[in-house]
């Protein structure tokens, strides 16, 4: 990518859009509340207003985020990234309604609903978004503030 022009941010909206109507994994970084990082692939849903991924109750990324109610997710590649942060909602597993945990389900080929192991589900709604692909990009990289996009 080096040397290529820096894209427009409204290019680069169109493109995280993209990627989250089509990809189906992400990095999802938490902290306890002592400050100890935590990192880990989820599969995730994009409904065009908030994200969704599921994950055991208390695994650490379900106590981090349930506790923190804040998040940082990564998306695509390190030359190609979207950063996400948002504000995190906490739903029991049976509290999201049928149509959208079978979306989930369908989406990303896996069905919380269906072990065991008490999952949760966590509903992350953007409040920043940054992408960029090289130090070029990195100027106008903030694409969303405070849940508006930008551009």
């Amino acid at each position: 990518m080096t040397g290529t022009d820096p894209r427009s941010r409204a290019q680069r909206r169109h493109d995280t859009e993209h990627r989250l109507t089509h990809d189906v994994d992400l990095w999802v970084a938490s902290a306890s509340a002592d400050g100890t990082p935590y990192l880990v692939p989820l599969s995730f849903d994009w409904d065009g207003e908030a994200l969704l991924v599921s994950t055991p109750a208390d695994s650490p990324t379900g106590r981090n985020l349930a506790a923190t109610r804040t998040v940082r997710l990564g998306l695509g590649l390190t030359r190609d990234v979207t950063m996400i942060e948002g504000d995190v909602e906490v739903l029991e597993i049976g509290a999201l309604p049928r149509e959208q945990g079978d979306r989930f389900a369908e989406r990303t080929g896996f069905d919380p609903r269906a072990l065991t192991t008490p999952y949760r589900w966590f509903r992350v709604t953007p409040r920043r978004v940054q992408a960029w692909r090289e130090v070029n990009e990195l100027p106008d990289r903030e694409l969303m503030a405070d849940g508006r996009w930008l551009v």
